[in-house]
């Protein structure tokens, strides 16, 4: 489905969404021979029912629930975007006509087959207010396979094949009790693509084992995954615009709204609030996990597809390429090819923009002494150079009462601007503060241990904790 009539919600998305889009696109060092680049797109694969496999990790559909707080008139955008494979297969013509070929060179240039892919999406407009109340809203979208031929030469092309895929948008809306009128919306993006398995060569999962790890010196024909993936709606993820109304952040809700916050649940596409600082009409929900008001640094130079790796270190490994591997960079896909241009024309101003920046300045003052600081001339990091503080008798003082060792608190992990994937099997946990203990920038923390692990003696006897701000956890009642 074409993208167009992009509004600017959706154009100032655009560049965080493409980082979540080509996540994995095409990894270091961006040769088709590599073997990572051979198990392509881990995130956000919604593949057709036929290879959905819950053992596999491999799934047709995914959900996100929100929070919006709707203004009388308000209109809801939701924009499902992904990337469609197409394989790019060399052909070469003969006597006897056109045939494939592994590999062709054209003016100096090698070219080889590869899988490419092309930016899709699906569009539903709908005003909230008219689901409250009905039946869930459902919309199938199709989009169209095709086939095209490049001419490198009269005797040289390359041949590009999409396959057709059908996917569906389901949107419902419930009004929440309470005087805040408040709606939760559950959309659901699942592929139903009609295709099934082949005769391919399929490895079955063992330890250690990786699963359809292609070999071509052994296989002679597709294997299983890849010819899944050009079924499938690769790194898709949602972006959803709101006109008259406002988004409820679920990683920094405002009081009122935690009840209905801990009751939605995400399934494989979790939600943040985009934009700049303080707006709430626009949100993303992707298959990894972000903070709210994500930005791509302003000193990137360009896409590197390796999203959570630091442009520096990947500037730096690119340009270490020998020329043969810069030739398979180019001839692998013209991303990549781009990808290494940039590289080796980047200006030194703008290299020495990705070695570091500073967000932010306090004023500085001068430093006590450390006989004035501790009363003692033992160095800053000894326990005992500060006998004010004492990480098992301090006390912190959250909800009304004074915590400390001994206490017990339940978690509430990700509160303002942290986020770690592993938060969410500890939320609602109830644990035991053994220490209070304070950060050489005034910072305070509480190093706990889960009441239901089997092994807290031995974390304790080893000295081995969590650690959380006092604004993640809530007080227990004794």
């Amino acid at each position: 489905m074409p993208d167009t009539t992009v509004t600017d919600p959706f154009e100032q998305a655009r560049a965080v969404a493409d980082a979540v889009l080509y996540e994995g696109y095409l990894l270091y060092p961006y040769r088709a021979s590599a073997a990572k680049n051979r198990m392509r797109w881990q995130f956000g694969v919604l593949v057709p029912p036929a290879y959905a496999d819950d053992a596999l990790g491999e799934h047709s559909w995914s959900r996100t629930e929100l929070l919006l707080e709707p203004q009388l008139g308000a209109r809801l955008h939701w924009r499902l975007r992904f990337l469609h494979a197409q394989s790019r297969t060399v052909e070469q013509h003969t006597g006897d006509g056109w045939h494939e070929v592994p590999e062709a060179v054209v003016d100096g240039v090698p070219h080889h087959r590869f899988d490419e892919a092309v930016e899709q999406s699906a569009d539903l407009v709908l005003a909230p207010a008219d689901l409250v109340g009905a039946a869930e809203h459902a919309e199938f979208f199709d989009i169209p396979g095709g086939e095209e031929y490049e001419h490198l030469s009269a005797t040289v092309r390359l041949r590009r094949v999409r396959h057709p895929l059908r996917g569906e948008l389901r949107l419902r809306a419930d009004l929440l009790p309470g005087p805040y009128g408040l709606l939760r919306l559950t959309a659901t993006a699942t592929n139903h693509t009609d295709t099934r398995k082949g005769t391919f060569l399929t490895e079955y999962v063992e330890e250690g084992h990786l699963l359809n790890v292609p070999d071509e010196s052994t296989v002679d024909g597709p294997l299983e995954r890849p010819e899944a993936l050009r079924h499938s709606l690769i790194a898709a993820h949602s972006v959803f615009a709101v006109t008259d109304g406002a988004f409820v952040s679920l990683l920094d809700p405002p009081e009122w709204a935690m009840p209905a916050v801990r009751e939605c649940h995400q399934v494989r596409s979790w939600p943040v609030l985009l934009g700049p600082e303080g707006s709430r009409d626009v949100v993303l929900s992707a298959p990894v996990i972000l903070y709210d008001h994500p930005a791509v640094a302003p000193e990137s130079p360009g896409d590197m597809f390796d999203s959570t790796e630091i442009d520096e270190l990947l500037v730096l490994r690119t340009l270490t390429l020998t020329d043969e591997e810069k030739a398979q960079v180019r001839a692998t896909d013209p991303r990549g090819s781009a990808l290494l241009g940039r590289a080796e024309n980047l200006p030194p101003e703008v290299f020495e923009r990705l070695h570091g920046a500073i967000r932010g300045l306090r004023p500085a003052t001068p430093a006590p002494s450390k006989a004035d600081l501790f009363g003692t001339e033992q160095p800053w990091w000894d326990p005992g150079a500060d006998r004010s503080v004492d990480p098992e008798r301090d006390t912190v003082i959250i909800d009304g009462v004074a915590v400390g060792r001994g206490s017990r608190v339940r978690l509430r992990p990700g509160t303002g601007r942290r986020s770690d994937a592993q938060d969410m099997f500890l939320t609602d946990r109830i644990a035991t503060v053994r220490a209070v203990l304070l950060d050489v920038d005034g910072a305070t923390h509480l190093a706990v241990t889960l009441d239901d692990d089997p092994g807290v003696d031995l974390q304790i006897l080893q000295g081995r904790f969590r650690y959380f701000a006092p604004e993640e956890v809530t007080v227990v009642s004794a």
